[in-house]
């Protein structure tokens, strides 16, 4: 039976009537091509918040067996803050006690009482199969870094040895649980059992690298950020916590070496990241130079002053490193390509330790608030690479683009 949209009349012959079938059809499918342009639209420009995830330990033997001394990962509501969320938890057992402690002990398993625990947890991306080391935009990517997750971690900063009160790194242990979903967020539920508990423990210089990754990620995603939507604002925020020279206060010293040599390898994994973080602050000034407003001008040229001594600095101390213009690799994930970085390109530079600072505001971990390391460079896009080494040059593949590596002796180029 043919459909009530064609007007079909009997005088019309069965070629007449093709045509006015595939007619239909292309109209449809131009119809659905502009509805998925459109939801493409919206995914790569409408912001779509993050909820949080809430980890509830329900602790003592007055809870029902469903609920009794097990903790579960809850998915927040949209901009739902952890102290709204825990004043609904409580109301619905007014009886329960809040528990502050982080792993309660029998007593608390064992007690007639009610226990709750609350606190905040981050989800841990797992990129799906098809699209990993693949050209994916960051929205897309964004988007599994709150969903479909199933692995959350929970982080705490604790001292131990001695305390240094000039720079708390050096003591500065992460205690780390990663708590792992029977289902994964969102599903059915808003809420699943953790099955699985892992606790795991950061070294100071563990830290440290973990920290710099998260900064060099950050600085790389914001790149991408700012070169495609030139209204977001950019106004860096200035640095309070003494940028990357405390960890060579902590770490690149002659006693620190002695004391570790099983840590040499993650020693130059730190400078390597420290290198690679000058060609992203570069293009990010180089970004705000462009956009900057006039009565904040004499600002950007203190940051380039600033940033000129800096790189002369990190360059003779860790080596050179250029980036590829990013230009010409848009579509590259800055994630994968970071990730590659990581895990081919090692420095090979001094082991002296420096006294600069860098405009990077550092936290000891990312995962509890204040969460992960911001800074004023996190927040400004592009890499430009102005320097160029004389002795030795290597190059790495990254994604779709080359990435060049050059050391020793540095030289000018031209006026960018």
């Amino acid at each position: 039976m043919c459909s009530p949209q064609f007007e079909f009349h009997g005088s019309q012959t069965q070629r007449q009537l093709k045509e006015t079938l595939y007619d239909t059809i292309i109209d449809y499918f131009d119809k659905g091509k502009e509805k998925q342009a459109k939801f493409y639209e919206n995914i790569m420009k409408i912001l779509r918040p993050k909820p949080d995830y809430f980890a509830v330990g329900y602790y003592g033997q007055g809870y029902p067996p469903f609920l009794r001394n097990k903790v579960f990962i809850h998915r927040g509501k949209e901009y739902e803050r952890r102290e709204d969320f825990q004043n609904h938890l409580m109301s619905q057992f007014p009886s329960a006690l809040h528990l502050n402690t982080t792993m309660p002990g029998d007593d608390i398993k064992n007690s007639l009482l009610q226990y709750i625990q609350c606190f905040t947890v981050q989800p841990v991306l797992e990129i799906p199969p098809r699209l990993k080391n693949k050209p994916v935009p960051d929205q897309i990517i964004n988007f599994y870094k709150s969903n479909y997750v199933q692995r959350f971690r929970y982080s705490r900063p604790v001292k131990k040895g001695p305390v240094d009160p000039n720079n708390e790194f050096v003591s500065m242990w992460i205690e780390r649980t990663t708590f792992t979903t029977v289902y994964k967020l969102p599903g059915i539920l808003r809420w699943f059992e953790a099955t699985d508990m892992k606790h795991t423990t950061l070294s100071p210089l563990e830290n440290a690298i973990e920290t710099m990754e998260s900064t060099n990620e950050k600085i790389l995603t914001m790149i991408n950020q700012y070169q495609a939507d030139w209204t977001l604002p950019i106004n860096p925020p200035p640095s309070v916590m003494g940028g990357f020279a405390k960890y060579e206060k902590a770490f690149f010293t002659e006693d620190f070496t002695q004391q570790h040599p099983e840590d040499r390898d993650k020693l130059l994994q730190l400078k390597d990241l420290i290198a690679w973080q000058i060609p992203l602050l570069g293009g990010g000034i180089a970004l705000h130079g462009k956009r900057v407003m006039e009565a904040l001008r004499p600002f950007h040229e203190r940051m380039e002053e600033c940033f000129k001594q800096l790189k002369k600095k990190v360059q003779k101390e860790y080596g050179v490193r250029e980036l590829p213009d990013l230009d010409e690799r848009k579509s590259t994930r800055p994630r994968s390509m970071l990730r590659s970085l990581r895990q081919s390109i090692i420095s090979i530079s001094s082991l002296q330790g420096s006294e600069c600072g860098t405009p990077t505001k550092l936290h000891a971990d990312r995962d509890f608030p204040p969460e992960s390391p911001t800074s004023w460079s996190s927040t400004l896009p592009r890499s430009s690479g102005s320097m160029t080494g004389s002795l030795s040059e290597g190059m790495v593949t990254v994604g779709d683009a080359e990435v060049k590596l050059r050391k020793s002796k540095k030289k000018k180029r031209g006026a960018a």
